[in-house]
């Protein structure tokens, strides 16, 4: 593993802006890895709950007898500055969420009062003409897709943590939003940034990088940070670099034009095996074609399972050896227990949901649910190979399924123990396609280009928008339903027999779990966007969503030029906060 030099900004060096006339936590109970681990009912610990990333809360206060009567409890406001793609987590009654450009507040959890907010000190002069608000960027950084998403942070002790748009990774103290140190990972002007924040594992807090997809004399990678200091423990590549195990997978090119690899979704943890588990995006350029190899370019569109103590990838599997489509599979790990077997399931933009024995990376199952036209899957041996006529050439137009904007994305599906079922969040896409050429140079590649004439699948029934029930492991469709928007959160479970879930036109639905029944709805301030959680404050249950704008192709594009009829205010990104009546 290559470690780096890491570079200290300090408190003194990098001023945060507080808001000083908030109140301060008394008494917080510090994160221990026990409580990671065994999530104290009424919590939300991690992006996606606890270490199983089910999605899922234990709480079962609402449930489908009473669930239509939810009213809003409280709201808070966030920057539009940027998207929103936001998971609160919830500790000893304090909400703490991620907000665009590297904010984050801390919020009483039963009424929405400020606790504190962080804010970054402004490192350039230029300011967002709607809040009057300076954006943090250096000068030198380029744009990146996704620069200024701000997914997730964690907490660990008395501390928050949380990685940055300028590839620095940081720490808060938890009852006051201090600034206790931040570290500098990578060079924001190799276009290094970061989307998704830290998860910790057994004492490591464990990020993965993005903004990889230009050409460079250095490779994506996940690394391991002391949580006391900032310190770098492991640097673990995501790209196989000549003369490496893996290495000859990409033929003959060069380091600099190895380019993506990048860990652009938070992973999760299994304490029983000591395993991080991450996912990796696709090969860049793209097209296979214009990226000047077919070859298997491992480790790309992987999902790896790392020592989180030393870095050392203790297996992976590749889900497509040589992606050409930008395909990812880079998404949530959800690990269930079937029949004794230590699983892992995730899915893709294919609409491949995968399952893989977690402890040795051996496949297990895959199940195609019809929404592809790429490639053909062999579900004894789980290869992938495309069909014909799928590998692009260059300039060459050709009609895939679905678009590159995927039929799943960031938007996670949830696990219900209740009903061995996971509740799948999609968009139903497709496009007539051509990619095109990139010069090979340092500082250029990306992604392709390719441009699309996008619409709507074949098979929607005119919608793009779909929540799909799926028996695990077995892959049968439960049930389905189906909008004319995006569907555009995560799922969330609860023991309530819910399933919860948003879309692009403002809608956040209440369905029974077991049928698919709409049971309760609301229309918000803007797009439900980023992952639902709930919680309980003094025995009291509360489901929380948030709203947001921008957010990459499912919540421009796509409801843009495939559901012109829908509109949506520019404004109005928050966190609305619901519960029953008194």
């Amino acid at each position: 593993m290559q470690k780096s030099p890491t570079r200290w900004l300090t408190a003194t060096l990098l001023a945060a802006c507080i808001n000083a006339s908030t109140a301060q936590m008394q008494d917080y109970a510090p994160v221990t890895d026990a409580m990671l681990h065994d999530m104290p009912v009424g919590e939300w610990l991690n992006w996606r709950g606890d270490n199983r990333a089910w999605g899922y809360s234990p709480l079962d206060q609402i449930d489908a007898s009473n669930v239509g009567q939810l009213q809003l409890q409280w709201s808070w406001a966030l920057d539009n500055t940027g998207a929103v793609q936001a998971a609160p987590l919830v500790h000893d009654g304090i909400m703490f969420v991620p907000a665009p450009r590297g904010v984050i507040v801390a919020l009483d959890a039963a009424n929405g009062d400020l606790i504190w907010e962080y804010r970054p000190s402004p490192q350039t002069s230029s300011t967002d003409s709607a809040t009057g608000r300076s954006a943090a960027m250096p000068a030198t950084a380029f744009a990146g897709v996704g620069r200024g998403v701000q997914k997730n942070i964690a907490l660990y002790g008395d501390r928050v943590f949380a990685a940055t748009e300028n590839a620095s990774i940081l720490a808060l103290a938890a009852s006051t939003g201090a600034l206790l140190w931040e570290t500098q990972v990578a060079d924001p002007a190799l276009g290094y940034h970061y989307t998704a924040g830290p998860v910790v594992a057994n004492g490591t807090l464990v990020t993965g990088i993005t903004g990889c997809s230009r050409y460079k004399e250095d490779v994506c990678f996940i690394t391991g940070h002391d949580p006391r200091t900032g310190e770098e423990r492991w640097r673990t590549a995501t790209i196989a670099r000549p003369g490496e195990p893996g290495g000859d997978t990409w033929g003959d090119l060069p380091l600099q034009f190895r380019a993506g690899g990048d860990a652009w979704v938070a992973g999760n943890f299994d304490p029983e095996l000591n395993l991080v588990y991450w996912g990796t995006a696709q090969a860049k350029p793209w097209a296979r074609a214009v990226r000047g190899t077919d070859e298997a370019a491992l480790y790309t569109n992987s999902t790896l399972a790392l020592n989180p103590d030393t870095g050392e990838m203790v297996w992976f599997y590749q889900h497509i050896p040589g992606e050409s489509h930008d395909m990812d599979d880079v998404f949530e790990n959800i690990l269930v227990d079937i029949d004794g077997e230590k699983s892992l399931f995730k899915i893709g933009k294919l609409g491949i949901l995968w399952q893989l024995d977690r402890e040795t990376g051996d496949y297990i199952n895959a199940t195609d649910l019809g929404y592809q036209n790429i490639v053909n899957l062999d579900p004894v041996t789980g290869e992938l190979t495309y069909r014909d006529g799928m590998v692009q050439r260059i300039g060459q137009q050709i009609d895939m399924c679905p678009s590159t904007s995927g039929v799943k994305s960031w938007r996670s599906m949830a696990y219900s123990p209740q009903t061995s079922a996971v509740y799948i969040p999609m968009t139903l896409n497709c496009a007539l396609a051509t990619f095109g050429p990139t010069e090979r140079v340092l500082g250029g590649g990306g992604v392709g280009p390719v441009r699309r004439n996008n619409y709507v699948h074949p098979d929607s029934d005119g919608n793009l928008g779909e929540v799909l029930a799926v028996d695990i492991p077995g892959g049968e469709v439960k049930w389905r339903f189906r909008t004319r928007a995006p569907i555009n959160t995560a799922t969330l479970t609860t023991a309530g027999g819910l399933v919860f879930a948003g879309d692009w036109d403002r809608y956040f639905y209440a369905f029974a779990a077991d049928d698919g029944e709409v049971l309760w709805q609301s229309r918000l301030t803007t797009s439900t966007q980023g992952f639902p959680i709930s919680y309980s404050v003094a025995g009291k249950q509360y489901v929380a969503v948030p709203t947001g704008i921008s957010g990459a192709s499912w919540s421009s594009s796509l409801p843009r030029e495939l559901a012109p009829e829908l509109s949506r205010p520019g404004t109005g990104s928050a966190i609305h906060v619901f519960a029953l009546p008194e």
